[in-house]
């Protein structure tokens, strides 16, 4: 092993490997070049770039060129579809199994129900963890933090016209594509977790071919001067 790959290996030592943690940083943020990577992590941009070699002969990840303004193009990564297989995706075909035997054995109605029942249980842990938030913000910040957890891979960012509430990754994105009704219950609880406060749309939807989901929280009553 060179000098390089042995800064990239000690840089990221006592936490996850240097792939999970390059993987991550895809998942997170969208397709990088290697130097933002390597600042990413805190190596060079050629250890960096080894790495990703690496890992692109794995099918891990790809590159492509892309223009960006005046001189050469350059190199971008991003995830393959095995890349993004390396998430938790809460037994997909397990999941994919039961929506579809519920469904032909105890109808659309009885799914409808146990995904009503699925949200009534969430909103009830939701609204516990939101006791002593009183500002939109503390509200947002603190669902992103729930979500993050239950490894949505979440965020928050206030732009400037609201919060974006982001999900870079849905570990139960096979239920959602089998059942549409899991995206509305998710929605549905954003909006009473957050109560009269806000307005809430989504930017964004992995189900739909989006890289990530992405929530625009807006204070109500910023929405209703305009």
């Amino acid at each position: 092993m060179n000098k390089t790959s042995d800064t990239l290996g000690n840089s990221l030592e006592g936490r996850r490997s240097a792939a999970d943690r390059l993987l991550e940083i895809l998942k997170r943020r969208g397709p990088q070049t290697s130097a933002e990577l390597g600042a990413a992590v805190g190596v060079t941009d050629e250890a960096a770039r080894q790495q990703l070699v690496k890992m692109a002969a794995e099918g891990m990840i790809e590159g492509y060129s892309e223009n960006r303004g005046v001189g050469r193009p350059v190199q971008i990564w991003k995830l393959t579809a095995a890349g993004n297989g390396r998430f938790p995706d809460a037994h997909a075909e397990l999941t994919e199994q039961l929506i579809s035997t519920i469904r032909k054995v105890l109808g659309e109605e009885s799914l409808d129900r146990l995904i009503a029942a699925r949200e009534a249980e969430t909103l009830k842990n939701y609204l516990v963890e939101m006791h002593g938030a009183f500002e939109l913000e503390e509200h947002v910040r603190r669902l992103a933090a729930i979500r993050d957890r239950e490894g949505y891979m979440c965020e928050f960012q206030n732009d400037g016209a609201g919060f974006l509430l982001i999900e870079n990754h849905c570990p139960i994105c096979v239920a959602a594509r089998t059942c549409q009704g899991f995206c509305r219950s998710e929605l549905k609880i954003f909006e009473k977790v957050l109560g009269d406060k806000a307005r809430v749309t989504r930017e964004e939807h992995i189900v739909s071919g989006a890289r990530r989901c992405v929530y625009r929280i807006i204070d109500r009553r910023d929405y209703e001067k305009t």
